[in-house]
């Protein structure tokens, strides 16, 4: 079977796509479980290596790590075709899990998480795009909600396993059991994934993109995770990262719209109307999602008086949302002509959600926050699987890859922005107290920590009002009909597809 790089797939055999699904569902639940299983085991990680001091670089080095390849690793997956690509992120991963699992200090777990996020970045970037390769444009569509749906999942049982894990045997086997999962992953992409041959090399590659984008992101990534470990805006650490990367960006700028014969980034993507309006989305949505993830838990734990343990449970109604809702918005987008509405009440279901959210006080109770976060999930379980079926559906085959892992690299990004804006409001209004942790007392007490996430979630609500009014703009493409697609087959690359 034959087809132009950038035609629409032909439908594979039922047993070949199923194998095919089964690795990609596999890859991405090891992807998305895995951030959850590891920060369940943390503090026994952190007292067993006395590593206290390093207890928030473990996550910062997987999460910087994993955004700035998602675009590179998008782009190779194009250039290269996604199942080599896929499986040498599934190896990657695999190798640094079993290295994680394997460290004798905190700064090797550190440098080891950074190498799994790498490799988990790569996994993240291809995973969606890659049912573009195995489904037909519906049915793509479909799956994407079922996939945003595995990994709502995988966010509920994460905790949960990673601490059963850890105290039934030891938390070094929270990295160990990615192995075998790994390896059946790998069998599954090597037997149903179809292979796209191409014929690009190593010498199309943009280094100068690269290497300027790696640059530019790193230090904004890390300037703005120190401003969430207290530092202010304005101390030297921060602004010379944040400035100096965004200086490197502008070189990236200038390279990729210059220099590069094949960008790591084509920049006239984002004047296309479903493209451009589909980041906004992505981005404010995940900036919502990554503030309730954060600030939920302190908002029952320090306002309503919950404990530690009940305020964890208390965010799976937003995970249940993501999770059911997801495929049954798949399914709702094929069968609406103006999806955008659709967009609109999922931007306008988190508004709502997070404006009751700062409404809660000391006396509220805990009905108000449930509801609060079932709007939440319900939006972002809508807005996710919308934002990749949308742009899939509206850019080229070609270039598929560059068009959905970016997507993904402005969810991504919204996590840290999220957390240095909202903790910079915290922190401004409770002072050092509240970064002591100890509410109460001599500590923060219930009412002006309520007052504090009060400017917090108002703050996120009126920042995912800009992705709402983005919605508004949205002009809509055919989810299903991808004639336009067919009709541009051989403008992109030049290859043909093997099946496995």
């Amino acid at each position: 079977m034959s087809r132009g790089g950038n035609a629409a797939p032909q439908e594979l055999p039922p047993r070949t796509q199923l194998i095919a699904t089964i690795g990609a569902i596999l890859a991405l639940a090891l992807a998305s479980i895995d951030v959850s299983v590891v920060g369940a085991a943390m503090p026994r990680i952190a007292d067993e290596l006395n590593g206290l001091g390093l207890y928030a670089w473990v996550g910062v080095s997987y999460a910087v790590a994993a955004a700035v390849v998602v675009p590179i690793a998008g782009k190779f997956g194009d250039m290269f075709g996604r199942k080599p690509v896929l499986l040498t992120g599934l190896a990657g991963f695999v190798v640094a899990s079993w290295l994680c699992g394997f460290a004798q200090t905190m700064p090797q777990l550190v440098g080891f998480r950074g190498l799994a996020g790498l490799f988990g970045g790569i996994l993240m970037a291809n995973i969606f795009t890659m049912l573009a390769d195995i489904y037909t444009p519906e049915r793509r569509t479909q799956m994407q909600g079922v996939f945003f749906g595995v990994a709502g999942l995988s966010m509920v049982i994460g905790p949960p396993i990673g601490g059963l894990i850890t105290d039934a045997w030891s938390w070094r086997w929270v990295f160990y059991v990615n192995v075998p999962l790994g390896l059946l992953a790998i069998l599954a992409v090597v037997v149903g994934v179809p292979y796209v041959r191409s014929s690009a090399s190593w010498r199309d590659i943009d280094f100068g993109g690269v290497v300027t984008l790696i640059a530019g992101v790193v230090p904004i990534l890390i300037g703005l995770t120190l401003t969430g470990q207290g530092h202010a805006w304005t101390s030297p650490e921060v602004l010379a990262l944040v400035i100096g990367g965004a200086l490197m960006l502008v070189v990236f700028f200038l390279v990729e719209t210059r220099k590069a014969a094949n960008p790591l980034v084509p920049f006239p993507m984002f004047r296309q109307n479903q493209f451009a309006v589909m980041v906004v989305v992505a981005f404010f949505s995940a900036f919502a999602m990554m503030g309730v993830t954060f600030y939920v838990p302190l908002l029952y734990q320090g306002v309503l008086g919950v404990s530690a343990t009940h305020s964890g449970t208390l965010l799976i109604p937003m995970t249940l949302g993501l999770m059911l809702v997801g495929p049954i918005a798949g399914k709702a987008m094929t069968a609406m002509t103006h999806y955008r509405y659709l967009a609109v009440f999922a931007m306008l279901a988190i508004v709502a959600g997070l404006w009751m959210l700062s409404t809660v006080g000391t006396h509220t109770g805990q009905v108000v926050p449930i509801v609060a976060m079932v709007l939440i999930g319900v939006g972002i379980g809508i807005a996710f699987p919308m934002a990749t079926a949308v742009v899939q559906s509206a850019i080229p085959m070609s270039q598929m890859g560059v068009g959905t892992s970016q997507i993904q690299f402005w969810r991504m990004f919204a996590g840290p922005v999220s957390l240095a804006i909202l903790g910079s409001i915290l922190t401004g209004q409770v002072g050092v107290r509240g970064q002591s942790g100890v509410f109460g007392g001599g500590g923060v007490s219930p009412e002006q920590l309520a007052g504090a996430l009060h400017d917090v979630f108002l703050t996120s609500a009126i920042a995912v009002c800009v992705g709402l009014v983005a919605t508004f703009f949205l002009k809509e493409v055919p989810l299903r009909d991808m004639s336009m697609a067919k009709k541009a087959a051989g403008k992109g690359h030049k290859g043909k597809t093997v099946t496995a």
